[in-house]
């Protein structure tokens, strides 16, 4: 399976990081070694001093499938979830500076814990649909789906003309503001509406 990531989906949080906003989706890439174990909390990455969360609602493809024309993207997906894109800031800055992948800080070990899958069909509009995380019990990130740059089914349609989608990828759609540093000791919470789907530690 594959972990297709979008970057800069949302408004504020181009704004917050000074990025520019982008023509055209932001695709990037994490191995699925990225995806804990488990029950197994979030191990701090000792290359690191500046790890963050972003937490973004995802979709799992059940089908297989290319060019997909973007009025039948929704034929190849049945469930969402919840996930955090942990990112290296301090070693994604200097790959950055350099013009180099991302891949180091968006990548590594443990760095996309994710939710189980809920059926689509428990929600009437999924582009009105609220998410949050909480660290320590205090909401850090509130989005809402409806302030995607790219909805769901264009990104499904855009990425599909580069990459074969196939049963069980999975896409995260994007962060929005408010993302910030975590610590060790430190519990995250991610909910859809108001329904807790992940929990962890960070170690």
């Amino acid at each position: 399976m594959k972990i297709i990531c979008v970057g800069r989906n949302y408004a504020e949080h181009i704004k917050e990081l000074n990025n520019e906003q982008p023509e055209d989706p932001v695709i990037f890439m994490k191995p699925e070694t990225a995806i804990p174990l488990k029950h197994e909390p979030f191990f701090y990455p000792d290359f690191s001093s500046d790890v963050h969360y972003e937490v973004e609602i995802l979709v799992k493809i059940n089908r297989v499938g290319k060019n997909i024309d973007q009025k039948f993207a929704h034929k190849y997906y049945d469930e969402i979830g919840i996930g955090v894109d942990f990112t290296a800031r301090d070693l994604q800055s200097k790959l950055k500076a350099k013009g180099l992948p991302w891949e180091l800080a968006k990548g590594f070990n443990g760095s996309a814990p994710i939710s189980g899958f809920i059926p689509k069909s428990d929600f009437p509009d999924l582009q009105n649909l609220n998410f949050r995380l909480d660290v320590n019990g205090e909401t850090r990130q509130q989005g809402n789906t409806s302030l995607m740059l790219f909805n769901i089914d264009y990104l499904i349609s855009f990425v599909s003309r580069y990459f074969l989608l196939q049963q069980g990828d999975i896409l995260f759609t994007g962060t929005p503001k408010g993302v910030g540093p975590v610590n060790v000791g430190d519990q995250l919470t991610a909910f859809i509406e108001d329904k807790p789907m992940l929990t962890f530690d960070v170690k």
